[in-house]
């Protein structure tokens, strides 16, 4: 659990993981190579080769960024990054950079892109993004300076600065569709995610020590990430007779991935929940549910 800070569209987000409730354990940030569950994050980490003490320097990935597909009155948020850091439970720090796309409560769809060095604020970029635009992204720590790069290729337009970070984690590397979520001074909730479809990760690579993996090639460790959010359907407006609204489970899961190439993908499904929905998981540090 992060400090709070300055996401898109002016909301407080956390950005670090926030494992939900598997069946039969206790919520926990804690994960295997075959997977873990999480309210906030979609797609995978990297963790470092077994028995190295080699960090992970930088990582890369390309993106094609999203369509928003929004209803009004209901306001919804997601967020495609890649980063270091911010997976083991205890993170003080993680280096991002990625986009947006968000969708207002009158439902209009906003795209956006930043960067985010926890615990600082969000930086809100001036690099505009489009739907099916093919985004390419880097992170590279050396010491404490942080080179954040991220370039539309669609466009050619670009985007690269170095900034010196306090707080720095290189223990994990991800490739990340995010539900982001709004903080106050005393407790964090996650926000609705945006259906977002289907996202195409392509190129995904990280840099162990001086050697250059693709995501899922040995002797890395690769873990997949699935995001389980519980919501609420609103009744139909205009049907007559008075209805209730529902539950709903919304999910956002990976495809398996190809080392040839570092692809995988991240898809938006919502299925109607029936009887009661369980409680909300209690997460280490973490007093906000789904909405």
């Amino acid at each position: 659990m992060t400090r709070k800070a300055i996401h898109a569209m002016g909301l407080l987000a956390c950005s670090c993981l926030l494992a939900a409730a598997l069946p039969g354990t206790a919520a926990a940030n804690t994960a295997s190579a075959a997977g873990t569950v999480s309210s906030n994050w979609a797609g995978y980490a990297a963790l470092p080769s077994a028995g190295t003490t080699l960090a992970l320097r930088s990582v890369s990935g390309t993106w094609q960024q999203p369509a928003a597909t929004c209803t009004a009155g209901r306001e919804a948020y997601s967020a495609v990054w890649v980063g270091l850091g911010g997976f083991n439970e205890g993170t003080q720090a993680l280096e991002q950079i990625g986009s947006d796309a968000d969708c207002t409560r009158s439902g209009r769809a906003v795209y956006s892109t930043w960067l985010e060095l926890v615990p600082a604020a969000t930086v809100n970029l001036k690099l505009a993004v489009h739907p099916g635009d093919e985004l390419s992204a880097s992170v590279t720590v050396r010491a404490h300076d942080v080179l954040l790069r991220i370039r539309d290729l669609s466009t050619g337009a670009r985007f690269s600065t170095i900034r010196r970070a306090a707080h720095i984690d290189t223990s994990s590397a991800e490739w990340i569709v995010e539900a982001p979520s709004s903080c106050s001074a005393s407790a964090c909730r996650t926000l609705a995610l945006t259906n977002f479809g289907s996202v195409p990760f392509a190129s995904a690579t990280v840099v162990e020590g001086d050697r250059t993996a693709a995501i899922g090639e040995p002797p890395l460790a690769t873990v997949p990430i699935e995001l389980e959010q519980r919501a609420i359907q609103p009744a139909p407006a205009g049907s007559g007779a008075r209805r209730a609204a529902s539950r709903a489970l919304i999910t956002a899961i990976p495809s398996s991935v190809s080392p040839a190439d570092g692809a995988f993908s991240v898809s938006w499904d919502e299925q109607t929940l029936q009887g009661e929905a369980p409680p909300a998981p209690a997460l280490p540090g973490f007093t906000g549910a789904a909405p």
